[in-house]
């Protein structure tokens, strides 16, 4: 199947410039930004990291979907890489080349939908979802905060961001309830004793 080559410009390409035309606007806040953009990746996984620590209280299904959702938000990602290279949506800044950027060009086979930085966080969110959902909102703020600033640093337009979101969550929703499925009795029978056991339950009598 051929490209489509969208042109985003025609989509959003006036909201996408005011938010640029702010960061440009704000030049005292581009290195935070643009710092936060990628290191903001990391409050997901940490976010994964301890709905897991949680779920070693808890019972087989939570240790399950806190096993299953680091996959679930790599399934979520390659599907969205699949649509970027569909769509081959040219980044902003070869559409909107007299914009402010405040990170520089990418390559001309980088796309720009969906985001994939958003796709990951939004992935992340919906993954804990089945997980903790406190921790589920959490990401949910973060990872609006996230596609704001992929905007911001003019990497996407805003239906980039938007895409991500609603690629990623019904995604990870489905990879994570089928996935929890498939590996609760394995998560069960390791749970009992062996060397995983500590990962797996705070304690031998884990509720199951």
């Amino acid at each position: 199947m051929a490209p489509l080559a969208l042109d985003g410009s025609r989509i959003d390409g006036s909201l996408f410039t005011s938010v640029t035309d702010f960061a440009r606007d704000t030049p005292w806040l581009n290195a935070p930004v643009a710092l936060a953009t990628n290191l903001g990746l990391a409050v997901f996984a940490v976010l994964m990291v301890i709905g897991w620590w949680r779920a070693r209280r808890r019972d087989d299904a939570a240790m399950a979907a806190a096993l299953a959702a680091p996959v679930v938000v790599v399934a979520a990602f390659a599907v969205a890489e699949v649509i970027k290279k569909l769509v081959a949506e040219p980044r902003p800044c070869r559409a909107l080349p007299h914009d402010f950027y405040v990170n520089s060009c990418p390559a001309t086979t980088d796309y720009a939908f969906p985001s994939g930085h958003t796709t990951a966080a939004a992935a992340t969110a919906a993954a804990l979802f089945l997980l903790d959902r406190r921790l589920a909102a959490v990401a949910a703020i973060c990872a609006i905060l996230e596609g704001f600033t992929r905007v911001y640093v003019g990497d996407h337009y805003p239906h980039d961001v938007l895409g991500a979101m609603v690629v990623a969550a019904p995604v990870a929703l489905v990879a994570g309830l089928v996935l929890r499925g498939l590996i609760r009795p394995l998560v069960a029978r390791l749970r009992t004793g062996g060397a995983l056991h500590p990962l797996l339950a705070a304690h031998p009598a884990a509720a199951r």
